[in-house]
Parts: C-alpha cells; sequence; structure tokens
C-alpha cells in the first residue's frame, strides 16, 4: 500500500485502469456542523428523533457512541443521551453536492455517482496532465475543501472495489492507495466484515467455518464457497484475490431505488419483521420524495439465515400514487409470506419501473442506505 506521495507510472505501464472513489466524511452531519457552528465537536444525528424516526447520518463524535444511520432514534439516544439531533435539509446537500460533482468532471467526464456524497472517477487518461491518479485524487481533496469548507476521503487503486475499500481505510480526511500487485495481499489482511455484505450474521458463519480475514477466504476454491454460500460464494471468491472487473460507468441510468437493512440479530416474529419495515419504508420513501422519482413496481426482499434469498414483487399499471400506498404494498408483501419458513438476516424494499430514472443507488454504511 503506497503513500500519498507515490506515482503511479507502474499503473500506465501495465495498461491499468486508474480508479478513485470519493466519499465524502459523515456528509450530511458535516454540512449541519459547518452551518451550524453550535454544533461543531458535538455529537449530532440528521433525522428523527422519536417515534419511528430513523437516523439519516450520525456525525463522527455520534458515532463514537455507537450511533449508526438507520438506526431507529430511540436507540440512537439511549446510546447517546446527549445526541442532538437535526431535520434534514436535502436542497442544500443537493446544492453542495453539485459542487463536488463540478470538481470531479474538472479532472474526468468518467464519473459514476453512487449518491450525494460518494462516487467512483477513472482517471486513467490524465487530462490535465497531473501525473499520477494519486495527485489528482489530493487534488480533489483539497478544492472541496477550498469549496465547501468540508473533508473527503479517498482511495485510489486499480479498480473499483479496492478502491473503495481503501477510500474506507483511512477516514476521517484520509487517502489510501493500493498500487498494482498489492491489491490481493491488501485484501488479505481484512477481516471478512470490511467485504461488502458481509454483515454481523455472515462474519458470524465464516467464523464458524474458519474463515475470519480475506486470506482465509482466499484459501478455499470457488465449489466450497457456493456450497456454502450460493451465488455469494461466486463474489467472496473474486473479492478475496482482489478481483473487480466493472468499469466505471458515467451518466449511468438508475433503474430502482431502495435500501436494505442487515440485522445484528436474526428476525422472525411478525411484529419485529413489521416494525423492522415500517423503518425501511420511510427511509425509502425519503429518498424516493428527495429524487421526485415516481415507480409502478415494489419489491421486498428477505435473506435467510441459510442465506437463501427471495424477493416478492407488485406492480400497478400507474406510479404509486403516495407513501401510504408505498407503505400498503410493502406490509401485504410481507404478509403473504408470514410465517416465514426460517428467521431472516436482511430485509429490502425497492420502487422500480421508475418513470423518473433516479441518480442514487443504495449501498452499504451511508446516509441514506439500511445495510
Amino acid at each position: 500500500m503506497a503513500d500519498a506521495h507515490d506515482s503511479d507510472g507502474e499503473e500506465e505501464a501495465n495498461g491499468l485502469r486508474k480508479i478513485i472513489h470519493v466519499d465524502m466524511d459523515a456528509f450530511f452531519a458535516s454540512v449541519e456542523q459547518r452551518d451550524h457552528p453550535e454544533l461543531r465537536g458535538k455529537p449530532v444525528a440528521v433525522g428523527g428523533a422519536g417515534g419511528r424516526g430513523v437516523v439519516a447520518a450520525a456525525s463522527y463524535e455520534a458515532r463514537k457512541f455507537g450511533v449508526k444511520s438507520a438506526m431507529p432514534g430511540i436507540t440512537a439516544r439511549r446510546k447517546c443521551p446527549d445526541l442532538i439531533f437535526v431535520k434534514h435539509r436535502f436542497e442544500v446537500y443537493r446544492e453542495v453536492s453539485a459542487q463536488i460533482r463540478a470538481i470531479f468532471h474538472h479532472h474526468t467526464p468518467l464519473v459514476e455517482p453512487l449518491s450525494l456524497d460518494e462516487a467512483y472517477l477513472d482517471v486513467t487518461e490524465d487530462i490535465h496532465g497531473i501525473g499520477s491518479a494519486t495527485a489528482i485524487a489530493q487534488a480533489i481533496r483539497k478544492a472541496i475543501r477550498e469549496q465547501t469548507q468540508l473533508t473527503a476521503s479517498a482511495g485510489v487503486s486499480y479498480n473499483k472495489f479496492l478502491a473503495k475499500l481503501a477510500s474506507d481505510q483511512n477516514k476521517p480526511d484520509g487517502l489510501c492507495v493500493i498500487r498494482p500487485g498489492e491489491g490481493a495481499a491488501f485484501v488479505q489482511s481484512l477481516p471478512v466484515r470490511r467485504f461488502h455484505g458481509v454483515g454481523p450474521k455472515g462474519a458470524e458463519k465464516m467464523a464458524r467455518l474458519g474463515i475470519e480475514t480475506g486470506a482465509d477466504l482466499a484459501a478455499k476454491d470457488a465449489d466450497w464457497l457456493r456450497a456454502h454460500f450460493g451465488s455469494f460464494g461466486d463474489y467472496l471468491f473474486q473479492a478475496a484475490r482482489g478481483i473487480d472487473l466493472r468499469p466505471v460507468r458515467a451518466n449511468r441510468i438508475r433503474k430502482s431505488i431502495g435500501g436494505e437493512r442487515t440485522f445484528g440479530e436474526d428476525l422472525s416474529s411478525g411484529s419485529a419483521l413489521r416494525e423492522t419495515l415500517d423503518g425501511i419504508i420511510d427511509i425509502v420513501w425519503e429518498r424516493i420524495a428527495e429524487k421526485d422519482a415516481q415507480g409502478r413496481t415494489v419489491t421486498l426482499k428477505l435473506k435467510f439465515t441459510d442465506f437463501q434469498t427471495m424477493t416478492r414483487a407488485r406492480s400497478l399499471d400507474r406510479a404509486v400514487a403516495h407513501k401510504a400506498e408505498f407503505a400498503r404494498l410493502a406490509h401485504e408483501l410481507l404478509a403473504a409470506e408470514l410465517p416465514l419458513r426460517l428467521p431472516i438476516r436482511l430485509m429490502g424494499l425497492t420502487l422500480s419501473n421508475l418513470e423518473q430514472e433516479a441518480e442514487e443507488e443504495p449501498r452499504e454504511d451511508r446516509q441514506l442506505s439500511l445495510l
């Protein structure tokens, strides 16, 4: 793993892609702390404090107490009694995001936004002759700080999977570079919990099978992983070797808006499942409203403790009219499956068949994500 001063000459020589993943640090909460100086240095949560309110984002001061995005407001308050809740201001977050996107596009047209606060950039073609992807990432982070007074973390590598891992390595306000030849070793040194898609229960199952690190995963062949984890085993096989062939896709058309939540403890009772679904509905509908999107299909996703996944969908001949209708359809889908054959470790909900395509997609551990 190179430091921030190394160049990327080896990447150019090997003809590999140069990928940067930029992730703003506690974006929504940081904007609130920027605009309200009295909040700086204090634990802040964007979202609702009581009832069915959910944390949309938490400052790093709040995260020290275990407050996380998608956590019920009541739980967050229990973990951090001094937590300060503020209402979201999506119009402000969108304005700041536009500033950040402009900085990205100054360096490359190949920008794949994942959310208001996160994007992949392919800077293989160094259009300004800066000299290296690392230097470009430094320039981007500097410009973001100067223009928005916010900090961003960045990961630099030769594929999207590694760049994303790298951006999380030195948060907040950090930069990490994984150079060619270092990817497999970097991944194999990580705990499996760092792999996208591996939640607490998945990590526990892996531990029972003697798998705790990427190196343990890499020691297993594809057939063994498929036998124990189904189709997810194919992803694990590739990820454990630092392999990711996906290109950065600019102007990507989003086909759905949704979110999913992986649980610390498996859920099976009807009341717990319905309450959890209510929280997911709240956050997903916020995202739908934020993008002013309209869609006709509601899909419920359940992942059982045996890692088998089930989806159930309901489509209308018109767009879902309002949140109450969205919630009714979601609860009807869940009710049709009760009682469940097994407890579940994950629940997700999406709206698709969009009439107005959305720009965002769910991802783990970020504002408005439920993973």
